[in-house]
């Protein structure tokens, strides 16, 4: 029987960044995805990095982000007109809600808030073989649990062999491995695909 994944899980097990993010598909720009990948570590290898901040988004006021870590750690990110966002596609701060979960890169301010310099809302990054296909659905089975990644017309690309993205979906097949670029659905174990990386 297969087991859902939570969403701490979820995050967990599919660590975001990779190098094979950067650049832009023909769909639209992976830009924040592509930065994440290429932040610089300035810290001590195991500590923790001051500038960077990830949890579940508690509230949402006047440009501020209010975000508990999955280690309990409360944050403050502050949106400035320079912040990019990413939310399955670049997207804008009133898109943000509360119970989102969220990566984000920026600069500590003395008063502890995290100026942010870019958040990635809901990003996964998941390795996962092909369950089942459906009309607009992917079913992946990433280390035994299911996961369900909805196709988004005019959002979701495949990228086959490093090749440019296409929307095109059809050289996906069942039993295949793939690399699935999306944003979680907040408490279920359900994405929505902006990129799929495959082998035709």
């Amino acid at each position: 029987m297969t087991e859902t994944v939570d969403r701490r899980r979820l995050l967990t097990s599919a660590v975001v960044g990779s190098a094979a993010l950067a650049g832009a598909t023909a769909l639209g720009s992976l830009a924040p995805e592509a930065a994440f990948a290429a932040g610089e570590q300035t810290t001590e290898p195991g500590a923790p990095d001051p500038d960077f901040a990830e949890g579940r988004i508690t509230g949402v006021s006047a440009g501020m982000l209010f975000v508990t870590g999955s280690d309990m750690a409360l944050w403050r990110i502050r949106i400035t007109g320079g912040t990019s966002i990413w939310k399955l596609r670049p997207t804008t701060f009133d898109q943000v809600a509360v119970g989102d979960g969220l990566y984000a890169r920026g600069l500590r301010l003395p008063d502890g808030t995290l100026a942010a310099d870019a958040v990635w809302v809901n990003i996964v990054n998941v390795h996962a073989h092909i369950a089942a296909i459906g009309r607009n659905v992917l079913h992946l089975d990433h280390k035994g649990k299911r996961i369900v990644g909805h196709l988004v017309p005019g959002t979701s690309a495949a990228r086959y062999n490093d090749t440019p993205a296409v929307a095109d979906m059809s050289m996906l097949r069942v039993g295949k491995h793939v690399q699935v670029i999306g944003a979680w659905v907040p408490d279920t174990n359900e994405v929505e695909i902006a990129t799929v990386y495959a082998n035709a």
